[in-house]
């Protein structure tokens, strides 16, 4: 039994007459960058988080550095961090010249341990950018009442959490930005690359689609120096048609982790992923952590022999990378729980339309690799 860890084909096949007329129709009206369908998708992201003000941009990556930018962060800031998220996260940070400073995260949420960020504070410190890692919001309010005690701005890695809530508000909400990801495979995801940026803040917003057209708001006039970071028109097409099925989709994918909570309640030697009270997490991924590597990579293995999908988030922590240490005067710190979690979490198939029979399929494998 074939299950892949995704599967974006069922997807498209669900939505092909609708996906199929949208992508038609950029195509013969020939507005491939801006226009109508970008300006309708910001709104239509705006409203669906809950923001007065969206900017579409080239990815998650350009959504996270655009927002750096408009902050004014730079050379000799800090900015607090979690080492358990994908690269490029402290690559925004780097990118205008700031230095990332990592904490701890949370065993189980795998999410930055706000119990740990206020003794991460330095007289250079900026702002903290917490990751909504797999769809789970980090604990906002404590992490928000620290950052208004020292004067800092916070800003959401939402790329994984479109959907989420917190104590009845959506992520990329929750602060003074946020930065989302449409990459194929997220939980709203296009057909190649793209990203928004998501604020209350009428002046970020105007600046991060400034930076965001080579720093121009009139062709061929320049005032300050800004990237080529644009979502394209097809991009945004095939995205209103998905939308409207985001809800749905996140409350599937919430069902099929919640089967594989149960059967796999008390396996020994696999930790679950643990959600706190606080709100609903749509599940970008079911990660599970192994009791070590090597049982990992047993299992995983297995799960591969068997046709089964999955993946290593993460297999090295952020801290421990190679190219942090370039960094000037970076001292890579002891980081317990995330160095914990290397090469040990993977990835269990928990996409929208996986059925239960193919759950227990999955099941069965890990078992009995574990076994």
């Amino acid at each position: 039994m074939g299950i892949p860890l995704l599967d974006l084909k069922k997807q498209y096949f669900d939505l092909k007459p609708e996906m199929d007329a949208a992508i038609a129709e950029v195509m013969e009206n020939a507005a491939f960058i801006g226009g109508p369908k970008v300006k309708a998708l910001e709104e239509a992201i705006a409203a669906y988080v809950g923001t007065k003000h969206a900017v579409a941009c080239g990815n998650g990556t350009d959504a996270l550095f655009l927002i750096m930018a408009a902050l004014g962060i730079g050379k000799g800031d800090e900015v607090i961090t979690t080492p358990f998220t994908f690269f490029a996260t402290i690559e925004a940070i780097v990118h205008v010249g700031a230095t990332p400073v990592f904490v701890d995260i949370e065993p189980g949420t795998y999410n930055m341990d706000v119990s740990q960020v206020e003794a991460a504070i330095t007289a250079r410190t900026k702002a903290i950018l917490p990751v909504h890692i797999f769809g789970q919001c980090v604990d906002m309010d404590p992490l928000l009442e620290v950052a208004e005690r020292h004067d800092l701005v916070v800003v959401e890695d939402a790329c994984q959490a479109i959907g989420a809530t917190y104590k009845g508000k959506r992520a990329g909400s929750l602060a003074r930005a946020a930065a989302f990801s449409f990459f194929p495979s997220k939980n709203l995801g296009c057909a190649g690359d793209g990203g928004i940026v998501t604020t209350d803040d009428e002046e970020l917003a105007a600046k991060a689609r400034k930076l965001a057209q080579h720093g121009t708001t009139k062709k061929y006039f320049h005032d300050t120096f800004g990237v080529n970071s644009r979502l394209d028109a097809l991009q945004a097409a095939i995205l209103l048609v998905k939308l409207p099925h985001l809800d749905e989709w996140n409350a599937q994918r919430r069902a099929a982790a919640a089967i594989y909570d149960e059967l796999l309640a008390g396996v020994e030697g696999l930790d679950l992923p643990v959600v706190r009270p606080y709100g609903e997490a749509v599940y970008h991924l079911y990660v599970v952590k192994a009791r070590d590597a090597a049982l990992a990579e047993r299992v995983m293995s297995a799960l591969k022999d068997a046709g089964i999908g999955t993946a290593l988030y993460y297999p090295l922590a952020l801290h421990e990378q190679d190219a942090l240490a370039a960094l000037p005067g970076f001292v890579r710190p002891s980081l317990p729980v995330a160095e914990s979690c290397d090469a040990a979490t993977f990835a269990l198939p928990c996409y929208p339309g996986i059925t239960e029979e193919q759950q227990r399929e999955v099941v069965r494998v890990v078992k009995e690799a574990l076994a």
